[in-house]
């Protein structure tokens, strides 16, 4: 048992919230290091993710009657509401479920917890025949560009799901908490973070391709490299301008790619997840390869257009989850070249660490690295550069480390770090210098584990809780 397995055992115990004798079932669901692809997911793109070691865990008790209790301690050392109750037949009125989570910022989490229960309830019946009780604990710092919210959407769902003898796992499972996302949340994110979530392995990279959740074998990271990560400390969000902004741009210039081939860009209907399609790349603006996009588009596409200016050129936004606003600046071009090329540039860096499973040369490592500082300059170009992000790669080459790039949707967060187990030094080195001069300690992340699929749920009983104290 981990230690934070442990401490969760003991924080359940202390709360008198769950029955004596009656089986509480609980995942734990980890958070992500989007190692590559960032942005490429709502593309159609390849990305490659680990698991890391912090974690969501959420404990499940069904109940008799409808009541659905939510109790979330951990949120009160942030300010936020930590508890909330309400009918389970309430659970099919989606907006009333989002009045309810979006009356103040501080019950803003709870949108993840009842937006999964409005999944199951829809799709499956969930609390039709009572109620329950959810206990939410976490290790998983929030608001870092780690996936919190999409942990805490999976380990409810997947709890919830267990404790009433319902199914769900593997794709259909990561398809269930970006539905929730997207739908519920109304955060425009794609399938990254979830498959990631559910499908990662302990010190392997995830090689997925988002059309819309194909996976690949996971690759094993040599022994001789490692991957860190350190908060920049400068938030960002699925919800935040500036990503919003760079994803309408792509489907922007998606659209005005079929529209110079004269190709129609239409709904397609049975996607479980809203999208529009096309007869050549099939609705993935990521199928474009780089050689037809510099030959052919990359001159003729404008390298901006003003919100105004989309809105009387493409018609229709194909994108269901971002909206185009008159009055933005859309950095069409650059958009639409980050789509194609980290789909390559991811490609390339799996297709090295896959052929270097018994270890990778310093040639190899250097052009891994190289192609980490390529893919974290070009989220500036598309308007997701971040100055603090900027700053600790930096600090990171001057420290010798091959390479390194911010993650996620880019704009701020967590800095991926590539460099040799030698290097664990040096890696707490900069954590200290950039903490003496923010007069705050970034966070660290370091190991890894497995994602939900590979842990499992556990069904425990509160006295052998409450034994382990």
């Amino acid at each position: 048992m981990s230690a934070f397995e442990e401490q969760f055992a003991t924080v359940i115990a202390d709360h008198d919230f769950f029955r004596e004798k009656e089986p509480i079932w609980t995942a734990r669901a980890p958070g992500r290091l989007d190692v590559m692809g960032g942005n490429v997911d709502y593309t159609g793109g390849m990305v490659l993710q680990s698991v890391l070691r912090e974690a969501v865990w959420v404990a499940v008790q069904p109940r008799t009657d409808d009541v659905v209790r939510v109790l979330n301690p951990g949120a009160a050392r942030f300010g936020w509401q930590s508890s909330m109750a309400l009918q389970s037949g309430s659970l099919g009125d989606l907006p009333g479920l989002r009045l309810l989570c979006n009356k103040s910022e501080s019950s803003r989490w709870a949108c993840y917890v009842l937006g999964a229960l409005h999944f199951l309830n829809s799709r499956n019946g969930w609390g039709s025949t009572g109620g329950a009780d959810i206990f939410i604990a976490s290790d998983l710092p929030p608001n870092k560009g780690v996936s919190s919210s999409a942990a805490l959407t999976i380990a409810v769902l997947k709890a919830a799901s267990t404790a009433q003898g319902i199914s769900l796992d593997g794709v259909a499972l990561a398809v269930a908490g970006q539905w929730v996302e997207n739908v519920v949340v109304g955060a425009a994110c794609g399938i990254m973070d979830q498959a990631a979530i559910v499908l990662g392995e302990e010190d392997s990279l995830l090689p997925l391709l988002c059309q819309p959740c194909r996976q690949y074998p996971t690759v094993k990271l040599p022994a001789d490299l490692r991957i860190w990560g350190i908060d920049s400390m400068e938030p960002r969000s699925t919800s935040g301008i500036a990503y919003e902004t760079a994803r309408a741009a792509a489907f922007i210039g998606y659209k005005l790619i079929c529209q110079y081939d004269e190709i129609d860009v239409i709904p397609e209907d049975a996607s479980a997840i809203p999208r529009w399609t096309d007869s050549r790349w099939n609705g993935y603006l990521s199928n474009l390869v780089p050689s037809e996009f510099r030959s052919r588009y990359e001159r003729w596409l404008p390298e901006s257009l003003s919100g105004r200016e989309c809105l009387s050129r493409v018609g229709a936004h194909a994108d269901p989850f971002t909206t185009i606003y008159p009055g933005t600046e859309y950095p069409v071009r650059a958009a639409v070249r980050y789509a194609v090329e980290e789909n390559l540039r991811v490609q390339t860096v799996r297709a090295l660490l896959e052929s270097s499973s018994s270890g990778a040369s310093d040639s190899t490592v250097k052009l891994i690295g190289e192609i980490l500082c390529h893919s974290h300059a070009a989220y500036a170009e598309c308007g997701l550069g971040s100055e603090a992000c900027d700053e600790l790669v930096a600090r990171a080459l001057e420290s010798g480390f091959a390479g390194a790039k911010m993650t996620g949707g880019g704009a701020g967060g967590v800095v991926a770090i590539l460099g040799r187990p030698d290097s664990r030094c040096a890696i707490h080195g900069i954590v200290q210098d950039y903490a003496a001069e923010r007069g705050a300690t970034p966070y660290l992340f370091e190991g890894s584990a497995n994602g939900v699929d590979a842990s499992g749920v556990r069904i425990h009983l509160l006295t052998a809780l409450q034994e382990r104290r």
